[in-house]
């Protein structure tokens, strides 16, 4: 893995911020989607109401746009696979946090079967980005550990795009921030628990 040099850093900026096109601008209305109400029922929210929940729709659209696109360019860079990318964040934090990284954790972090996580894991090391080595206390384990200068790439490029994150969030107050939490903690709640039939 070579040094990230400033053309490709430069494009994972502008992967994280480049603004949706107009055209999707009502993608996310309720009454675009909806328009008979038979998904949501409307009849007791204000037209104002209404507006502002779409507008709400809308920015977690931008959000979600701008996280697809900032990890596309990701993968693009490291030449890398969507687990590949996530496996590698896994073992920084677990290094940063002075954890030993097994297989098995890998496996359970990713949701995957451990005859995936092998193959994950070979492929990784056949690219130099992680090494095997006996685990410290757990003689049936494995430790597993990222190179260096992979980490050091995907620091200072991925993650560093990725921590602007905290900007966003820093600048609210405790209260606004109190709220943003339960309403995201709502939502994932939302859409987990329904009983669809697929």
């Amino acid at each position: 893995m070579t040094a990230p040099d400033r053309p490709a850093a430069a494009s994972l900026a502008e992967a994280g911020s480049a603004r949706p096109e107009t055209r999707s601008a009502h993608v996310y209305d309720i009454a675009s989607n909806d328009p008979d109400s038979r998904l949501v029922d409307r009849s007791r929210v204000s037209e104002d109401d209404l507006a502002q929940i779409s507008a709400v729709m809308q920015a977690m659209g931008n959000l979600r746009d701008a996280e697809n696109r900032l990890m596309e360019a990701s993968l693009d860079y490291m030449k890398l696979g969507r687990n590949d990318m996530r496996a590698l964040h896994f073992l920084i934090v677990c290094e940063n946090r002075d954890t030993v990284a097994t297989p098995g954790a890998i496996a359970a972090h990713l949701h995957v079967s451990s005859a995936s996580t092998t193959k994950l894991l070979d492929r990784l090391e056949r690219a130099g980005h992680i090494t095997r080595s006996p685990h410290p206390s757990d003689r049936r384990a494995l430790a597993i550990r990222i190179a260096p200068e992979t980490r050091h790439t995907a620091v200072e490029t991925v993650g560093r795009q990725q921590a602007r994150r905290f900007d966003a969030a820093a600048r609210l107050t405790p209260e606004q921030r109190a709220v943003v939490i339960e309403f995201l903690t709502s939502m994932a709640a939302e859409l987990e628990g329904g009983d669809d039939a697929w």
